[in-house]
């Protein structure tokens, strides 16, 4: 299933504007913003694929780029895109597949909730987002675009009051239909997938919490 140009572009100037409406509801002191780069693997839901396409059940690499707002200690917001590859096994025909993400994700700090050691951070988000999958080979004309959740967990290393490196796991839920005829999906993907990242947080306004 293909969404429309005009209704891609709708949905992300939406996730956009959701970004900056709650990045701007804190001027406080405590507001901070970050950037994030991971990188690692990920696992492809193997019922997504039709009758004899299989992926293999770990694939390299996987790629998330963010920007992320606290506007106040524990609550904030991040937007982020994420790009995986995907792989043919090998009892399966060759295909390989990029499939790439934006997603805007509301983040909470469970620090109030969770008990844990100085220098120490988990970090649940979770938000809505749009999936845009393009096959390589013989299969391009296979292109696939759906809406898509995703919500993870972030667990963190403080290393300075700017940096901390971490090791986010993340799952990513896939809105989409079956395909019209079965040869629409050789050689791509339409499914559910699990990500498993380690990456690094770099504050942009000085320190990594204000005090």
């Amino acid at each position: 299933m293909i969404i429309p140009n005009k209704t891609f572009k709708t949905f992300i100037f939406v996730l956009l504007l959701s970004f900056f409406c709650f990045s701007g509801f804190s001027q406080s002191e405590t507001s901070t913003w970050k950037a994030q780069f991971a990188v690692g693997i990920n696992s492809p839901s193997q019922t997504a694929f039709v009758s004899t396409f299989e992926a293999k059940p770990i694939n390299f690499p996987t790629v998330h780029i963010g920007l992320q707002r606290m506007f106040s200690r524990n609550l904030g917001t991040k937007l982020d895109f994420g790009y995986n590859r995907l792989s043919n096994a090998s009892n399966s025909p060759d295909f390989k597949v990029n499939y790439s993400r934006i997603n805007a994700q509301v983040v909470y700090d469970l620090g109030s909730l969770i008990r844990l050691p100085q220098n120490y951070a988990i970090m649940a988000h979770a938000g809505p987002g749009f999936t845009f999958v393009k096959p390589l080979g013989e299969y391009t004309n296979n292109k696939e675009s759906f809406l898509n959740a995703m919500a993870g967990l972030e667990f963190h290393y403080g290393i300075s009051q700017g940096l901390s490196v971490f090791l986010d796991t993340s799952y990513i839920y896939a809105f989409s239909g079956d395909y019209d005829n079965v040869v629409d999906g050789f050689g791509t993907f339409n499914g559910n997938l699990l990500t498993a990242t380690v990456g690094i947080s770099i504050s942009l306004s000085g320190c990594y919490y204000c005090e």
